[in-house]
């Protein structure tokens, strides 16, 4: 169901749903994918999730991001992190203050997880009395993770930036956006046990650099590896999972201290 369509006083008689907010971005996703990428991606996945799902309210995917580590590639659009944590609060008190108890966003875009975190705790802080409010912050390639290891056709195990998997996901979806001749994807080794600098594996230390600090192209991995079969089987793969967290999500319980 999409929360748009409805009348406010639909809403009003619709709080025991749970309502997901996609969020998506507007940023370089290195010369061969468009720059809509992740919002195209989201829309997709909440597309889908929807059409599985029962008593589920769906926004409309919000296409503005935390993207301000991607501006000195041209093209990106972004706000910073302490305007989207701000639309993040906003949106959920609005969401909160119609009654609603149990909020998902779906999330497309890994820089819009620090500003969005602090935005969650915030609201989680202002009602920190209603114990039965649950809000979860869901990037799709986390929720998705274990399948995506598991998943023997894929070069790469996770989910980087302009990637063999997110070229996989628009080839699927529109390959004539898909500038196959240009996927050129940074691999570099660094010196150290601790950072991975191209994120090919998972740090055990951040550092929070702008992306072409890191290349100089904006992608990484191995999307010349893409292919639009394996794109329709992650985006199987992704929905399976959002909609089994969607279904979960509806039945936990008001969390209570033990």
């Amino acid at each position: 169901m999409q929360w748009g369509e409805k009348t406010w006083q639909d809403i009003s008689g619709m709080t025991d749903k749970v309502v997901v907010i996609p969020l998506g971005s507007m940023e370089q996703h290195g010369y061969h994918l468009p720059l809509l990428t992740d919002t195209m991606i989201c829309t997709e996945l909440a597309k889908r999730a929807e059409a599985e799902l029962e008593n589920v309210l769906f926004l409309p995917v919000l296409w503005l991001g935390a993207s301000d580590h991607h501006r000195a590639f041209h093209g990106t659009i972004s706000v910073n992190n302490g305007l989207y944590t701000q639309v993040i609060i906003d949106v959920l008190e609005s969401i909160i203050g119609a009654g609603f108890k149990r909020v998902m966003f779906l999330n497309a875009h890994g820089g819009n997880e620090l500003p969005g975190f602090a935005g969650i705790y915030e609201v989680q802080r202002r009602h920190r009395e209603e114990k039965d409010l649950w809000i979860i912050f869901a990037s799709w390639m986390n929720v998705a993770s274990e399948g995506i290891a598991n998943f023997s056709d894929l070069v790469q195990k996770r989910v980087i930036h302009a990637c063999e998997l997110e070229t996989s996901m628009i080839l699927h979806l529109t390959p004539k956006l898909v500038k196959m001749n240009e996927a050129v994807g940074t691999r570099t080794e660094f010196p150290s046990k601790f950072y991975n600098s191209d994120f090919s594996s998972s740090s055990r230390v951040a550092t929070l650099r702008p992306f072409d600090h890191h290349s100089k192209t904006g992608a990484f991995g191995y999307p010349e590896k893409g292919t639009a079969e394996k794109g329709e089987a992650l985006f199987d793969l992704a929905v399976k999972e959002i909609v089994a967290l969607v279904n979960e999500f509806k039945t936990w319980p008001a969390l209570e201290p033990q």
